[in-house]
């Protein structure tokens, strides 16, 4: 197996090798960020093929400076972002007279453990707005000023976004156990 400083030097060469390689051991943790911010699993197919390909056609910009990891991770984000843009006018929206806001649950949850298949089943459920901020903000640690100017929405939006999903995820899973 080669090293990643081969695998990168054999990529901009663009050796066909050298992008298996990259594949073969990059593609299982970006098809799980894929599937973050996925609808469904064909959809996070099509949004790790879209990052790979992005990740080839530029791996040239790479500058060697920084976790070469985070590097294709910001390149799967922002294209699941782009991803849910273009087809977000194909979305189910859900009526705003039908969300209730506040917290669910007294977050007795807490105490249960879920698996990581019935965790990815209840973020699943999320409405595609919901999962976006959610995902960006839990789990990537981006703030909301970022996220924001990212989904090019109001700051208050992305604040209220991942407040609903809180209540949501809660509400899903104290019902769920």
């Amino acid at each position: 197996m080669k090293s990643d400083r081969e695998i990168l030097e054999g990529c901009r060469r663009h050796e066909r090798m050298a992008q298996k390689f990259l594949f073969e051991r990059y593609s299982g943790m970006l098809m799980g960020i894929c599937v973050r911010y996925a609808t469904d699993y064909p959809e996070a197919e099509d949004i790790l093929q879209e990052s790979l390909l992005k990740i080839y056609l530029n791996i040239g910009d790479y500058s060697g400076e920084g976790s070469f990891i985070g590097w294709m991770r910001k390149i799967v984000i922002n294209t699941a972002i782009t991803y849910y843009h273009k087809t977000l006018k194909h979305k189910h929206y859900v009526e705003i007279g039908d969300l209730h806001t506040g917290e669910a649950g007294d977050g007795s949850f807490r105490d249960l453990r879920f698996t990581a298949d019935e965790l990815q089943k209840v973020l699943d459920e999320l409405p595609p707005g919901y999962k976006v901020v959610f995902n960006l903000y839990a789990v990537e640690g981006y703030k909301h000023k970022e996220i924001a100017e990212m989904l090019d929405i109001d700051i208050n939006t992305s604040k209220s976004q991942y407040s609903r999903a809180k209540s949501f995820l809660r509400k899903k899973l104290d019902n769920y156990k």
